[in-house]
């Protein structure tokens, strides 16, 4: 099995009642169990145990686009020689008895799992929001994750229905920023950006321009890794942004070079109380309609599928009765 399946498939009782009336305790008595309880489940949520790596399994979102297998190898041979100096946090499995799943430190854990060693962990109880937070927490303290993997992480979060307050909370990013950041990943398909990688040396700036591109020239998805050729152009993902950017770029000027006369502008769509629908772009050999799923209420399939009926009707009414042979 390749390590990027590993990483795939990582990243995949009340007591009894007593029988019969029981005085209450007295007030200061409950007010100092509770303070040793606390105590005592502070303690375990600050000491580090000894986990089977094979017993920690994935949640919250993948932070990551591609592995760096020359990385995941100097950290491994790194605690194989000092051994693993800073623990990962896990929380227990909440259906799973005496399993737990990640909140960070999943390189870590990967390792150990090579190593054949158990990894040293904190265990604390979080709900889903704490995860999420504290997942997003520790990668704004990593210098290694590009802007594109942070966009990515925003994604998720957003696709899971969290709102913008955590969004912004667990990335410790403002609402502005988060703005552009999602507006990227509603513009960009998930493919692509898979497609791409992490590209470490392009910002906020370029991708935003990127997304502009794509959709101002309206290039399908297919198309794109096709050009990007899911990281066989390059080994860098540096330069397969530079491949789908240079290729959008010349899309964008054959464009711009068609005379201006013979152009005819993009017909906004609306449903009929107003709402936004799509657009209908039109060139030389295609009119283009381009439809906005989040309103379109699956319209879009219907649409396709009753397409040669409506072209059809359409012939009939302007043609008259096709004749029969």
């Amino acid at each position: 099995m390749s390590r990027k399946d590993v990483l795939k498939g990582l990243m995949d009782a009340q007591p009894a009642t007593p029988a019969g009336p029981v005085a209450a305790p007295p007030r200061a008595n409950r007010g100092a169990i509770g303070a040793v309880s606390r105590s005592i489940a502070d303690l375990k949520a600050r000491s580090v145990v000894e986990l089977d790596p094979h017993s920690i399994e994935a949640a919250g979102m993948s932070d990551r686009l591609e592995t760096d297998l020359d990385a995941d190898a100097s950290l491994r041979n790194s605690i194989a020689e000092y051994g693993q100096q800073v623990p990962v946090l896990v929380r227990p499995h909440p259906t799973k008895e005496g399993r737990y799943q990640i909140v960070y430190g999943r390189r870590r854990v990967l390792a150990m799992r090579d190593l054949g060693q158990t990894v040293k962990a904190l265990i604390r109880d979080l709900d889903d929001r704490e995860l999420v937070l504290a997942q997003g927490q520790e990668n704004t303290a990593r210098r290694d994750l590009s802007f594109i993997e942070k966009v990515n992480f925003a994604r998720q979060l957003s696709e899971a229905g969290y709102d913008r307050k955590v969004i912004c909370d667990a990335l410790s990013v403002d609402k502005t920023l988060i703005s552009r950041m999602l507006s990227i990943a509603d513009r960009l398909p998930p493919d692509l950006i898979a497609g791409i990688g992490a590209a470490p040396s392009v910002g906020r700036d370029r991708w935003l321009a990127l997304a502009d591109l794509v959709e101002a020239t309206e290039t399908d998805t297919i198309t794109l890794l096709a050009m990007v050729n899911l990281g066989t152009v390059s080994e860098r993902s540096d330069d397969r942004f530079q491949t789908a950017w240079a290729y959008l770029s010349g899309v964008m000027a054959r464009r711009k070079a068609v005379p201006e006369s013979t152009r005819r502008p993009a017909q906004p769509l609306y449903t009929p109380d107003g709402v936004p629908l799509g657009q209908a772009r039109y060139d030389r050999n295609f009119c283009t309609v381009k439809l906005r799923l989040a309103h379109s209420e699956g319209f879009e399939d219907w649409l396709v599928e009753n397409l040669p009926t409506l072209f059809t009707d359409w012939q009939a009414r302007n043609t008259g009765p096709a004749r029969k042979p």
